[in-house]
């Protein structure tokens, strides 16, 4: 398994800053010609591969146009198509759930599949239209990138202990030297975005040679909740990552103060602007809106949020062996609409490093990852089945009288929901709501009966699945 890594600049010389950022702008132009020419269905769309980009432009001469070279913008048009080969996919997926929910006969869905596949949907009016609906002509907002091939850069050591690296520069044999922060060396194909007057450089590794990814898996099947205020609850009662809600709360009360204080100054440069004080406008401008104090900022949160993370998935798997868990890439749509100040300290951005993670680190280690349908695993009751009513971290079943901790329950109704054999991963909401009545509708008629009068025995005579409780 291939895992990013990144490697910051450091102290790096204006100059060859500005070097770097003219290379990566006319690198730019290139992913802009390439999305616009073969971003569609006559281009990557019918099977045009990246070669084939490169041939027609060494033959009729655009290649010329860019002043960059020929390895440069070669991988740059490489890397544009696979984008471009990544959307489509992506849209494909989309088509196929379409192709599920229209064609009812085996062989008629069979069919559609097959030209999807094969990239003949251009022939067929619903495939193609479902195309045109889902995949649409993209276009190029990245100037701050610069892919070198493995071997087009090389590194080296100072006297100092100072890491070095070296990558092509606009000029033939001119080596721009860039230092980095870090004492390992990158390998492979980079990737180098610039941002803020820093490098960053993104390269793969082995993930089995990193220290964490020897650690030994546990033994147990395991399952687990997203929680609010840590990252893992699972279904031991236990708490991973506790710090998470802290991180988020901070930096949610952390933005609300600094945005007022930016919108004040704003409304200030608006004001400067409208009675003819430009200069003073632009002051403001550049000197207290900025956005690379601010990006920096954002990048060390994201980091730290990662960090608990990533930290919090390894304590689980080190005693599972078998995780299950909620399928966290999909999207719910709430009913009640929350400010902005909820949804920062929610943060439904990590819910996606979460279920990186559990990707990641399970692969890395040797545990199995399952995935299971999540619909009310947080309201409905474990022991009973019942749905109750959920109030902030207390689940109250009405069936049984038992408050429980939500994260705990929904944790434990996770792993419960592993060996169901009537809800599957994709059966919907409803559905799943009516298997979880039946059942405790069921349940209920088991239980000895109340009232002993003759209209309620002659009801749960005709009514055997019913109850007086469900009416």
């Amino acid at each position: 398994m291939k895992i990013t890594r990144i490697a910051y600049s450091t102290g790096l010389n204006p100059g060859k800053y500005a070097a770097l950022l003219e290379q990566a702008r006319r690198l730019g132009q290139v992913r802009g010609e390439v999305w616009q020419r073969y971003g569609s269905i006559a281009g990557v769309g019918s099977g045009l591969r990246d070669r084939q980009v490169r041939d027609r432009w060494l033959a009729d001469g655009t290649h010329v146009r860019f002043g960059v070279l020929a390895n440069a913008w070669k991988e740059t048009v490489r890397d544009a198509t696979a984008d471009i080969a990544a959307n489509l996919a992506s849209a494909k997926v989309e088509v196929r759930r379409a192709i599920s929910r229209r064609a009812g006969d085996p062989a008629e869905r069979r069919r559609l599949l097959t030209a999807l596949k094969a990239d003949r949907w251009a022939g067929d009016p619903f495939l193609a239209r479902q195309m045109r609906k889902h995949w649409k002509r993209g276009q190029n907002r990245t100037h701050d990138q610069i892919v070198v091939r493995a071997d087009q850069h090389n590194t080296a050591t100072d006297g100092r202990g100072q890491l070095w690296l070296a990558v092509p520069g606009l000029q033939r044999r001119q080596m721009v030297r860039i230092p980095l922060s870090t004492t390992v060396a990158p390998m492979g194909t980079l990737r180098l975005i610039l941002r803020g007057g820093r490098v960053e450089v993104h390269y793969q590794t082995d993930a089995s040679q990193m220290r964490s990814s020897q650690r030994p898996c546990g033994d147990r099947t395991i399952g687990v909740d997203k929680g609010y205020t840590e990252a893992l609850t699972d279904s031991d009662s236990e708490r991973h990552g506790v710090r998470l809600g802290e991180l988020l709360t901070s930096e949610s009360d952390r933005l609300k103060q600094r945005n007022r204080r930016r919108a004040k100054l704003r409304s200030i440069a608006n004001s400067a602007a409208g009675r003819g004080d430009h200069a003073k406008a632009r002051r403001i401008t550049a000197n207290n809106l900025g956005t690379v104090k601010r990006d920096r900022q954002a990048a060390r949160h994201r980091a730290r949020v990662r960090t608990e993370i990533f930290t919090a998935v390894h304590r689980v798997v080190d005693k599972a062996a078998t995780v299950v868990a909620e399928d966290l890439t999909k999207t719910f749509a709430g009913r009640t609409t929350l400010g902005n100040n909820i949804n920062r300290r929610l943060a439904a951005w990590t819910k996606g490093v979460t279920a990186e993670a559990l990707t990641n680190v399970s692969e890395r280690r040797g545990s199995a990852l399952v995935h299971v349908n999540a619909a009310y695993t947080s309201q409905a009751c474990h022991r009973c089945g019942g749905l109750g009513r959920r109030s902030g971290d207390r689940l109250h079943c009405t069936a049984c009288g038992v408050v429980w901790q939500a994260d705990v329950n929904a944790a434990i109704n996770i792993l419960q929901r592993a060996g169901d054999p009537d809800i599957a991963l994709h059966t919907p909401h409803h559905v799943v709501r009516q298997i979880l009545q039946d059942r405790t509708d069921r349940r209920r008629t088991r239980l000895p009966v109340q009232d002993s009068s003759p209209a309620t025995a002659e009801r749960r005579a005709n009514h055997p699945n019913r109850s007086a409780m469900s009416n």
